[in-house]
């Protein structure tokens, strides 16, 4: 969306980013402390309403009241998931996305608490792994993603995967 609410737009991009699922995944050494400590528990829609509130409050934000209800409405259709962290009964931090086959196409993140979006990353990542998915969507590139290992790849590339993924039935839950 737009900011000047003249409506959805379907947006496209001749260059795409991944997160790997295999051994390019990589992160801070320091977050591996964190991720041994287990500061944060992990929950899958736990409250899915305000991680997309979460990922929505910006200064300036593409997540308009009104794409927040579509996503409201492709949770309830089983689409759209949250991947959460929690720290005792606060929202620490959480992933916004929806997952099609074996594709999960991450839309947004946010944090409330430090390192509370990073470890949602990593376990995310393993459970993406656990079940099979073929690809991690991230869209666009940009440094926090980066020290991920997110990498690339041409819009050919990205289609050719995306065949496969959608030949696939997999479940976040």
């Amino acid at each position: 969306m737009d900011n000047d609410d003249t409506g959805l737009r379907w947006y496209t991009s001749g260059d795409r980013t991944l997160i790997p699922l295999d051994d390019r995944f990589r992160y801070p050494k320091s977050l591996q402390r964190v991720l041994n400590q287990e500061r944060f528990s992990v929950a899958i829609n736990r409250d899915f309403p305000a991680v997309v509130a979460g990922c929505a409050d910006r200064e300036i934000t593409w997540i308009s009241p009104e794409l927040q209800k579509v996503y409201c409405l492709l949770h309830q259709s089983g689409y759209a998931y949250s991947f959460e962290t929690w720290q005792g009964d606060q929202l620490a931090g959480g992933i916004l996305g929806i997952v099609i086959g074996g594709a999960f196409i991450g839309e947004s993140m946010f944090y409330r608490i430090t390192e509370g979006s990073k470890v949602a990353m990593v376990r995310l990542v393993e459970r993406l792994r656990q079940r099979q998915f073929v690809l991690f969507d991230a869209q666009m590139i940009n440094p926090h993603l980066a020290r991920f290992g997110a990498y690339g790849i041409s819009d050919q590339e990205y289609q050719v995967l995306l065949q496969q993924a959608l030949q696939r039935r997999c479940f976040l839950l």
